[in-house]
């Protein structure tokens, strides 16, 4: 029987600006939505995300507002470090979170939500939100964009870096939560971030 050979892999094709600015979008309705849900279940998470809900807890500002004001020192940083294209996209992004943000609760409101499936699913929609947003070229800032960067750079885990970064945030609210509230939060970001170790490896995706 004679062996049989491998198809050769399909080219990648970039992505066109519409499927760009479509993907981009979902992904910040996903993120909008989990840090709404976290808000209201009293919850922290990891990432810039968990700094905004922690810092929402001492500030009566929203936390999709707190979101992009923390990350206006990495835009420069992002469009320096990985091109103009993806600083602008990021910037887009962090600005589509913060409307999504201020005008979801007009759309929906939320009575009551376990805390626990707020955790879980709070934490792994805002995970593929990260995801779909890093998958066309952009990041939601913070922490996330130096994960990103570690891994073009020196091909890190963007998501193993993200958890390193998270611990040390999730440790800064432990004086503001309640024992379960820290153990939901500290949920919350492993979901998150088992989003990102899970679909988002170097060479896996190729964007077709």
């Amino acid at each position: 029987m004679p062996p049989v050979i491998p198809s050769q892999p399909h080219s990648a094709r970039p992505h066109s600006l519409a499927e760009d600015g479509y993907a981009i979008a979902i992904g910040c309705a996903f993120i909008a939505m989990g840090i709404m849900l976290l808000k209201q279940a009293s919850l922290v998470t990891g990432g810039m995300a968990g700094i905004a809900l922690l810092l929402s807890y001492f500030i009566p500002w929203s936390p999709a507002a707190l979101f992009i004001l923390i990350n206006i020192p990495f835009f420069l940083f992002a469009g320096k470090a990985m091109g103009p294209a993806f600083g602008f996209k990021t910037l887009f992004a962090n600005v589509a979170i913060m409307a999504l943000g201020l005008t979801m609760p007009w759309a929906m409101q939320i009575a009551k939500i376990s805390p626990l499936f707020a955790a879980l699913f709070g934490g792994s929609i805002i995970g593929f939100g990260i995801l779909a947003i890093a998958r066309h070229g952009a990041g939601v800032g913070g922490v996330g964009v130096v994960a990103l960067i570690l891994q073009k750079s020196r091909g890190w885990n963007a998501g193993r870096t993200q958890m390193i970064c998270d611990i040390m945030i999730l440790l800064l609210s432990l004086p503001v939560l309640s024992l379960d509230r820290f153990g939901l939060s500290i949920l919350s970001a492993a979901a998150m971030n088992a989003v990102l170790v899970v679909n988002h490896r170097p060479g896996r995706y190729i964007g077709y």
